[in-house]
């Protein structure tokens, strides 16, 4: 490492501090101790730290919690976490968060010192290899931390021919992501099989994967070769594993364990080199605790793992995913570059993609077509059932239709009157229809009521003029509990 390492020690103990100090002097490095939680992330925006010891309880909120920030500096430190209380469960959530080590105080000075040492050793292996390694992730459009860490994991996955289990919702780019370890990988020149174990059913699942022989069964009139020979010294894709039946996941795990594999109605085993990426939306350890996937499969799935993040929690990307795609819409189809009404990227960001990258790229695609020869696309352009979705979501976080406001005026204050709600409402380009507006309002009001009386039905009813069993169906149809 060039540079001296730099430590930042945020801990509210000051003998700690004085003692961590003390330490990493020693070994020759710099130090800054942070009492507070505020202080340490000012320290992380001035200074080039490599380390971070970081406490847990701290005066101003929790270390855990702030571990996506500190992770984020401009430094990228590595963190280790040093607790005077240990918590099996924090150790696992710290774990998660990609924390280097976890130790509880109090700490021998040799072990500590041996994290510390392990750490930098690492970080400044990463960076060596940051500095030699450009990834091709040209298809990957995306900057935000979610993204960045995929790519450090894609870096990882593609030096390496161990398998790789990639799981994420549908439609958040498995097989892009699949496609681009391949493309970064030593097997880059050749072939790249995808096998969608969801459109293959039972019978020939077997037949497909492995081959078959001529005359090994009704309509075998040639000898066919299998997905896993066409794989051989290549990269061998199989998208949405957990919808492999169970007796063919016996049949894959010999395949992947000896790399050998015989075609149906074959008498003799035939060699296959390939290197496994796998991929799933489902959750394969609770499949296995269900007894629905091999536990001996699942292990060896996920030599190197993958999660990619839904686009919800990316939504910095949006813009540029949305720029990217139409133009490349503009190019494949010889249309003019359409520009983007900055109301139009208010709606995508207020959506919650629940197809994710995949439903964007459809939905840019109507949306295109709705424009005809309009040269921008507006909010109009996008269909109906994502705009009121988005508009259902903002009336339900507007300070106007928020009951909890009501309750907070408290009993006997001046109600907010209607013509204010509405107009309040109206004022967002984005205004809900009449339907969804009544809706609202007769909810917002129930819940007000509700609250004002405590409960009390006979009075309730006395005071909106409502029968009871009118009363009780419309709390049901609103769930407003008594």
């Amino acid at each position: 490492m060039d540079k001296t390492p730099q430590i930042l020690i945020i801990d509210d103990d000051p003998q700690v501090c004085e003692t961590m100090l003390s330490m990493v002097h020693r070994m020759q490095y710099e130090g800054v101790c942070a009492q507070t939680l505020s202080d340490g992330r000012q320290q992380l925006q001035r200074g080039d730290f490599d380390v971070v010891f970081l406490d847990v309880r701290l005066p101003d909120g929790d270390g855990i919690e702030a571990l996506p920030v500190i992770k984020r500096a401009p430094s990228r430190p590595e963190v280790i976490i040093l607790t005077g209380k240990g918590d099996p469960d924090g150790a696992e959530l710290a774990i998660q968060g990609g924390v280097w080590d976890y130790l509880v105080k109090p700490s021998p000075v040799k072990n500590t010192k041996l994290s510390l040492q392990r750490a930098l050793a690492y970080r400044q292996e990463k960076q060596s290899r940051h500095d030699l390694e450009v990834l091709n992730t040209r298809d990957i459009i995306g900057d935000s931390p979610g993204i960045k860490a995929c790519f450090e994991r894609v870096t990882q996955a593609s030096r390496t021919d161990f398998n790789v289990l990639i799981t994420g919702e549908t439609g958040t780019g498995k097989e892009l992501f699949a496609r681009t370890i391949h493309k970064n990988s030593p097997r880059a020149a050749r072939a790249f099989v995808v096998v969608d174990c969801a459109a293959l059913s039972d019978n020939l699942l077997e037949s497909i994967l492995f081959g078959h022989r001529k005359g090994a069964f009704t309509g075998a009139d040639q000898d066919r070769p299998g997905l896993v020979r066409q794989a051989h010294q290549g990269t061998l894709f199989l998208d949405e594993i957990g919808e492999l039946p169970l007796n063919s996941q016996k049949a894959f795990l010999r395949v992947l364990q000896e790399k050998k594999f015989r075609p149906v109605g074959a008498s003799q085993e035939e060699p296959s080199d390939f290197r496994l990426i796998a991929a799933t939306h489902r959750d394969l350890s609770q499949m296995v605790k269900a007894g629905q996937f091999r536990e001996d499969l699942f292990y060896r799935l996920k030599t190197v793992t993958l999660d990619l993040p839904p686009l919800r929690d990316r939504r910095e990307d949006l813009q540029p995913l949305t720029m990217n795609y139409l133009a490349r819409l503009s190019e494949k189809d010889r249309l003019a570059a359409k520009a983007v009404d900055p109301e139009f990227f208010q709606i995508l960001e207020g959506y919650n993609w629940p197809g994710n990258v995949r439903e964007l790229f459809h939905t840019l695609e109507q949306a295109v077509v709705a424009s005809g020869v309009n040269r921008m696309l507006f909010p109009m352009h996008l269909s109906k059932d994502i705009r009121i979705q988005v508009a259902r979501m903002k009336v339900e976080r507007s300070p106007a239709g928020s009951i909890e406001n009501l309750h907070q005026e408290g009993v006997g204050a001046s109600p907010i009157s209607p013509e204010t709600m509405a107009s309040q409402w109206l004022l967002d380009p984005n205004f809900p229809s009449l339907k969804t507006f009544r809706h609202q309002m007769e909810k917002v009001y129930l819940e007000a009521v509700v609250h004002q009386l405590r409960g009390d039905i006979p009075e309730i009813v006395r005071r909106t003029g409502l029968s009871r069993s009118h009363l009780y169906a419309m709390l049901k149809k609103h769930n407003i509990p008594l």
